[in-house]
């Protein structure tokens, strides 16, 4: 293991202006993304779509730190020829990794989920960083109602993250350690609020039983936020107050970074969230996106599977990775997304 390097590369992962494309989607979750376009979920048009945003300029230079990639699209190349790692690392971004393998029904917790995908991962590792790969993602989801989560679940939850964690720095590569409280459902801030708390607390106890080293790692959390059916959903200042509230109280200071998921988010909900936060605020930590729909959402519909529509895809993907690139600085407005 070569801490040294692990921690220069969650560093970068995490630095101001700039944050992490989660292009990560599954064939099947992009299969549903390209339905809404009409468009084919085809091998040639999956590698097209992200080649197109991976060549995006000035996006991809100014904007975007890293990009989180599925195992299909870590092994293609371009329609030149050049493989999409090196039109990533050309761009001065770092190239990333999905390692787990979804998350699944969790054995005698009806509605809850356990994620797969620790067997074998040590193989798996090493062909990922032969493979150009330099950092990984792993997601936990964590249902929540009145009753959910039980204490089961996000305790084997966040004992697989960290085992994964330990697993990818051993490999010489940056584990993200994703804990999702799912913003589905009408739960309101507080509730929101009091499982986010339990879930991280009980990841970096997890964490640090592993002897996973915190510097070399990039927390990706959601935001504090009320469930999307909540009657009295929280305004932008109140979920920003709320989501710093909690990371000061469970986050050690060693984490150099944390690169907020969207989760359901609208883009602009997404921006103006994350913008608040940094705005003013004295924090031991960079916060940053790693989004996936936030950032993909107006390219797509631009795009609609049509070639001739490349200009227009590039220009609204380069549109919102600067907007969110000046929220990690506190400096976006909604005057700006005229």
């Amino acid at each position: 293991m070569d801490l040294d390097a692990l921690c220069e590369t969650a560093t970068a992962m995490v630095q101001k202006g700039k944050g992490i494309l989660a292009a990560d989607e599954s064939t099947g979750t992009i299969k549903k993304r390209f339905d809404g376009i009409g468009a084919q979920s085809t091998v040639d048009n999956r590698r097209d779509w992200r080649e197109m945003l991976f060549r995006s300029e000035p996006a991809m230079q100014d904007s975007i730190s890293g990009v989180i990639l599925y195992d299909e699209t870590l092994r293609q190349n371009a329609a030149d020829g050049t493989p999409l790692v090196d039109l990533i690392r050309n761009a001065g971004a770092i190239p990333g990794i999905k390692v787990d393998m979804g998350a699944q029904d969790m054995a005698g917790f009806t509605g809850e989920k356990i994620t797969a995908g620790l067997d074998g991962l040590r193989q798996r590792m090493g062909e990922y960083y032969d493979l150009g790969a330099r950092f990984a993602k792993w997601r936990a989801v964590i249902e929540i109602d009145a009753a959910r989560p039980s204490t089961a679940c996000v305790m084997a939850n966040c004992h697989a993250l960290a085992r994964y964690a330990a697993i990818c720095q051993e490999a010489g590569i940056v584990p993200i350690v994703e804990p999702e409280v799912l913003m589905d459902g009408d739960h309101d801030l507080d509730r929101c609020y009091a499982v986010t708390q339990n879930t991280l607390k009980c990841l970096y106890e997890e964490l640090f039983s592993q002897g996973v080293v915190l510097e070399g790692t990039v927390l990706k959390p959601n935001m504090v936020i009320s469930g999307k059916k909540c009657a009295n959903r929280a305004g932008v200042s109140e979920v920003a107050a709320a989501t710093l509230k909690v990371l000061k109280a469970t986050v050690p200071a060693a984490v150099p970074g944390i690169a907020f998921l969207s989760g359901g988010q609208s883009d602009i909900e997404a921006t103006a969230h994350l913008n608040a936060m940094n705005v003013g605020g004295d924090l031991p930590w960079n916060l940053t996106f790693s989004y996936g729909r936030a950032l993909q959402a107006a390219p797509l519909a631009a795009w609609r599977g049509k070639a001739q529509n490349r200009a227009a895809t590039q220009a609204a993907f380069n549109h919102r990775a600067r907007m969110n690139g000046l929220a990690t600085k506190g400096e976006w407005s909604e005057a700006l997304e005229g």
